[in-house]
Parts: C-alpha cells; structure tokens; sequence
C-alpha cells in the first residue's frame, strides 16, 4: 500500500463493511489516502472503479486475503488475465501476472528483487543483503552522471545525434556486441560520439566504489576534449630530489584474471606499498578494494580509439612519478606480457633512460586461467595435446592472420568478441581478393594456378567446431556461453556483450561439457569456484 501511495496511485480498497481493518490501514481510510468501498467484490468493479481518462477500467488488482486455493482468488485472477487487467495474488503465484518487489532506493537508483511469491521476507533479506554491500553515495553518482550525460547529449549534439538503436538506453541488458569495437579515425561519427562511448567505458569498467566517489574533478576530465593529451594536475607537490630520483621506481604488475585472491603474493606487496598507482580499466573491482585509501589512483581513459593516447598518457606520469622519486605501480589485467602492452611500456621506459627502474611481475592470464573456470581443460589427453593463444584484433584494428584448424589444438582468442563476426569468417572462408578486411592474408604463399587452394593456405576450421565464450572470469558475474563457430554470432548478437571476455575455441570445450541436443547454446551464469577455499580456512581456524 504504501509504495502505491509513494507512486502516486489512488488505492480503492474493496472489502464488506462488516470486515475488521488492521490500524494502519483503516488510518490510511481515515486521513482519505485510501477510499474504501464496503462491498463484496463483482465482475463489474473491475470496469467501474478505475479511472475516467481509461473509461473506469482498474489499472490493476491485489488480492490480499483468502487462502491460495480460494474459489474467489482463482475466479478474479481468471477474469483479470481475461481482460489484460495485471493481478497479483498474494502467497499464489500461479494466479499472479506480475510479482511485487522488495525494493531499495536510493535517489534515482532503484534495485527491486522478487522471489516470485516464494518467500517475500526472503526477498526482503536479499534486498537488505544487497544494500548493505553497495557503496555509499552510489544514488548520488547516478545523478551527476546523469547530468553527465544530459551535458555531452547537449553539446555534442551538433557533431552527432544520439543513436536510436544502440540499446545505450536500455539497463536491463548486457553491453551489445560491439561495446569494444575499434574507433578508427575513418569513422568519423563516431569519433565524434566520442566523450559519450568514454563516459559508458567510465560507468561500465570504473569499480563502484570509485563511481560513489566521482567528484567535479572527475566530471571535468570526462567532459575534456580528446583531440590532445592533456595530463591530471599533479598530486601533490614535487619533492624530487637526486636522493629520491634514485630510489625511484616502476613495477609492471599483472592483476589476474578477476578474482583478487588470484593475485601473486609480489603484486599484492606492490598494491600495499606504491606512493601511486596507474591501473587499465579492466583491473576489476575487487582487486581494486585492496589498494590502501591514501594511495592516489589513475584509471586509464582508454576507449577504442583513444587507446594510444590513453596509454602516453599513463606512460608521461609514471616517468614524472620515478622522477619524483615515488615507487609507481602500473597494474594491469592479467599478466602484463600477454597482450598486455607490457612489452611496450618496458621499451618506452629505456627509451627514457629508465631501463634499469623497471620490475616486471607476472600475473594468472586469462587465456589460460578463464577455460579452467569455465571446466573446460585447455589440453586433454587424446582431445587437445597443444595450446594457442592468439588475439583476434591486430594493430589499428586489422584482423590477425587467423591459425590453421588442427583437430588436437584448444585455440583461445583475446580482444576477439567485439569484431565476432569478421574473426568467424576468417577462420571457416578463405580470403577473397575483392575483401580488405583479408589484407593481410597477402603474406601466405600464394595460389599456383591450378592447385587447391587447402593445399597452400591454411586449413579451414569446420563450423560445427566446439567453442565458449567466457567473459568476466572468476568474477561473480562470470558468464560461459557454450556453442559451436556457426552458432557463436548469434549468440553473442542474442545475449549481449560482458566484456571483458575471450574465445575457446576446440574439442576440449565439449570435453567436460556435452551438448544439450535441440540447443544452439547454452548460457551459464556466476561464479563461486574459490568459495571453498573460504570454508577451508574457517574449518582450520
């Protein structure tokens, strides 16, 4: 009743004269917030009682007394369904079309969990459970980024008009499929999208914590041009000394897959004691958790097509830092080396003469640790006696020479699921001539006339091949699409994007995981796979 009020609603509470009202209720009839008619309910209530603009058709109807198995409930739930009129039956939800919520709010932010009718003070409980985990001030971060985004729709307006179509809109669904492709400087449209594909990066990879804290600072640097790098103010006063420029250092540091008890020992000692720290967006959250309050924190502004200069960005401030004598900490996804970068920020910091400040520490990469938590056995015996792991974007976005299908090989693809659909061509089609998307394709041998073309070129993929897509791994939000290459497209078109996320690829993935017979897919939601170890602990203690 009360969130009915709170909605605005004008509640008509139907129920003979003679019935006892609880207090509150019959107070709510007293002040006039609920207007009561004392009569047994009839058919024709439903088509008189509701509003004139709606010719007096109720908007919906909550039956609240009687037993779940009451002629009465089932022949006004009947009637109700009959004429589109939504009913909710309370402890019956086999007569229900809709469920109540339990909900928490918090400004704009609204979250509403439902048991549907099996237990509605459980519902309450998980409602307060996750309250009690979100950060505070979360409400107020929805709102200034609300008008974040009220701000760049209106002056970015006469560079491009909001796209209709691309669901940015819409919360009840994951990221589409393209969420991560590449900007290229060709794709002028959407270069000039370009502070609002920023500002849904923020809002998707940003910990929430980081989100509750966003300040006016923040909203400035979001809302700056990317035409040019332009560096954070300094934190702080520079102390640089040639005592501290000797003591300075940077520590390249993997941060695993997602789970922060994935981390090395070295990296979680480098996390305690950095005077700063740079971190990709994708380190996740929970390892983020663990970095001391009074340490600053830089989160990369990188997009795709920002990424480059996203990443000077970080490079020019972990030199200033070692300048100043501070130990930096460049913490990165995974393990720094694969796919990383690292490679290149190692050559960067020699190129500036700061070659021997430099520890590198290895991380769990996800190519290898991601199948392991999605049960798939990278190499099985008599199933797959070798690994690949390849990217399935090159440089400025072109696509990588794609391997060859070899029956024994579990391939895993990172940075592969934006572009899904042009990696699955280039492995089950040859190239075409007339295609630029195959251009690097023009460093394979080339076809002698007359000659099949599987004998010189690589050896198709067969599209009924096993693959899963694992995304978020080890997180709580894991997510395993399991299916096949012709069917991996649609799937991902089907159930959204989750970045960040990777490609198996191989018999192994069905290994463990037979095919459900009349499915193109199947989706599996969440993680508690090192929950476990937590119940270890507490029986050793």
């Amino acid at each position: 009743m009360s969130q009915s009020l709170a909605a605005g609603a004008s509640p008509i509470l139907l129920a003979p004269a003679a019935i006892e009202l609880h207090y509150a209720l019959k107070q709510r009839v007293d002040d006039g917030e609920v207007k009561w008619v004392k009569e047994t309910f009839e058919e024709t209530h439903l088509f008189t009682l509701g509003r004139g603009d709606i010719n007096h058709v109720v908007d919906a109807v909550f039956v609240t007394s009687g037993s779940r198995d009451s002629d009465l409930a089932t022949r006004i739930s009947s009637l109700c369904k009959r004429n589109r009129i939504p009913i909710n039956v309370v402890d019956a939800p086999q007569l229900c079309s809709f469920s109540l919520l339990s909900t928490y709010t918090d400004g704009p932010l609204q979250i509403g969990v439902t048991t549907n009718g099996r237990g509605c003070k459980l519902a309450s409980r998980i409602r307060r459970e996750i309250a009690a985990l979100l950060p505070q001030n979360l409400g107020s971060a929805c709102l200034r980024l609300g008008d974040v985004r009220n701000r760049i729709q209106e002056e970015d307006r006469p560079l491009h008009l909001a796209q209709t179509d691309s669901g940015e809109s819409d919360d009840s669904v994951d990221q589409p499929a393209t969420f991560n492709s590449l900007v290229t400087e060709a794709d002028l449209d959407a270069a000039k999208n370009r502070r609002m594909r920023w500002l849904s990066q923020v809002c998707e990879y940003w910990p929430l914590k980081r989100l509750a804290a966003i300040t006016d600072d923040d909203v400035s640097t979001i809302l700056q041009s990317y035409d040019t790098v332009r560096l954070p103010e300094p934190i702080g006063k520079s102390t640089s000394t040639d005592h501290g420029r000797s003591k300075g250092r940077i520590i390249l540091a993997g941060s695993g897959p997602g789970h922060p008890d994935l981390l090395t020992r070295a990296t979680h000692k480098a996390i305690q004691s950095a005077n700063l720290i740079l971190a990709d967006k994708l380190v996740p959250a929970g390892v983020m958790d663990l970095i001391p309050r009074r340490t600053p924190v830089q989160i990369a502004r990188k997009f795709p097509g920002n990424a480059d200069a996203a990443q000077n960005e970080l490079q020019e401030m972990a030199i200033a830092g070692v300048r100043e004598g501070k130990t930096v900490l460049r913490l990165k996804q995974g393990d720094p080396y694969i796919y990383g970068r690292g490679g290149e920020e190692v050559e960067y910091f020699r190129n500036h003469g700061l070659g021997d400040k430099v520890v590198i520490l290895p991380g769990v990469t996800s190519a290898l640790s991601a199948p392991l938590f999605a049960n798939i056995p990278s190499t099985q015996r008599d199933v797959a006696d070798q690994v690949l792991i390849c990217t399935g974007t090159g440089k400025k976005g072109k696509p990588p020479v794609p391997p060859e299908y070899t029956p024994t090989r579990t391939v895993v693809f990172l940075m592969a699921l934006h572009r899904i659909a042009g990696l699955v061509r280039e492995l089950t089609e040859y190239p075409k001539a007339e295609d630029p998307a195959w251009e690097d394709e023009a460093s394979l041998p080339a076809v002698q006339p007359g000659v099949n073309p599987a004998s010189s070129h690589r050896v198709l993929w067969p599209r009924s091949t096993p693959c899963a897509v694992i995304e978020r791994a080890s997180c709580p939000d894991q997510r395993v699409i399991r299916t096949t290459l012709d069917k991996v497209v649609e799937a991902i078109e089907q159930e959204g994007s989750r970045p960040p996320g990777l490609l198996a690829v191989g018999r192994a993935c069905e290994f463990l995981n037979k095919p459900e017979s009349g499915s193109a897919w199947k989706v599996e939601e969440g993680f508690s796979g090192l929950d476990i170890m937590d119940t270890i602990h507490l029986t050793a203690a």
